[in-house]
């Protein structure tokens, strides 16, 4: 497949998670009375992604996150010099997408509060929970080497056929549900770009974060699996020659 057609794969599918995500979390998640919550932001994150999966999976594997895509590298399961233009177009579509939740958010009475956040991820202060530097630092690199380990396992030849979207999907909604709490959770440089460039100020200030954490979340991970894998090779069974 062309490296046009998947860079064009890549933005779609970014824009698919990161606006209905944020969206599910900005406009959905504490609606009165039948608001979404925590656990139905997590599922619409998990939910768009195992989506997506299915529908561009074949196209461009279906990365749509710089760690994914990282990882993946380090795994020597992606092309190096491929990564670049990957990121590129993953942080176009989460742009887009984030934009698109703004001008919707926008259009009730009285217009969107930027004060509000705009789903941004945060820590400190802006942390939902008010979860110290360190503590949100710990948890988007551990969540992430988790989530993309899940990638690494399940899209793995040996793992059983066709059904990765599934566990990746649910990978993504459990990282969710822990990490919202902590950092909004981002697991996705891509899905904190956006949000933060249409907030400015401190989400800008503290975008570092939601890059350094995510990407070495998933190095770690694309270092781990390869010697797992290693390990977990079961040799073949030699057939002993008939006699004659």
């Amino acid at each position: 497949m062309k490296l046009s057609r998947r860079f064009g794969a890549e933005a779609l599918g970014t824009f698919v998670l990161v606006f209905t995500g944020c969206a599910s979390a900005v406009l959905a998640a504490g609606f009165p009375r039948v608001g979404i919550g925590i656990l139905g932001v997590s599922l619409a994150f998990g939910i768009a992604l195992l989506c997506m999966a299915y529908a561009i999976g074949h196209i461009s594997g279906c990365h749509i996150n710089p760690a994914v895509t990282l990882g993946l590298a380090v795994a020597r399961r992606f092309p190096l010099q491929e990564v670049p233009a990957y990121i590129c177009a993953q942080i176009i579509g989460g742009t887009i997408g984030a934009w698109v939740v703004y001008l919707i958010a926008n259009g009730r009475p009285g217009g969107y509060d930027l004060r509000d956040g705009l789903a941004a991820n945060g820590y400190g202060f802006h942390s939902p929970a008010g979860y110290s530097l360190g503590a949100c630092l710990l948890a988007e690199v551990v969540l992430t080497c988790v989530f993309v380990l899940i990638i690494l396992g399940a899209t793995d030849r040996r793992a059983p056929q066709g059904f990765a979207p599934i566990a990746i999907g649910l990978g993504l909604t459990l990282v969710n549900l822990v990490g919202i709490p902590v950092t909004n959770m981002s697991a996705n440089p891509a899905r904190s770009t956006g949000p933060a460039l249409i907030v400015g100020g401190w989400a800008l200030r503290q975008l570092w974060l939601f890059w350094l954490a995510p990407l070495c979340g998933g190095i770690l991970a694309g270092l781990i699996y390869p010697e797992a894998a290693r390990q977990a090779v079961i040799e073949p069974v030699v057939p002993t020659q008939r006699a004659a």
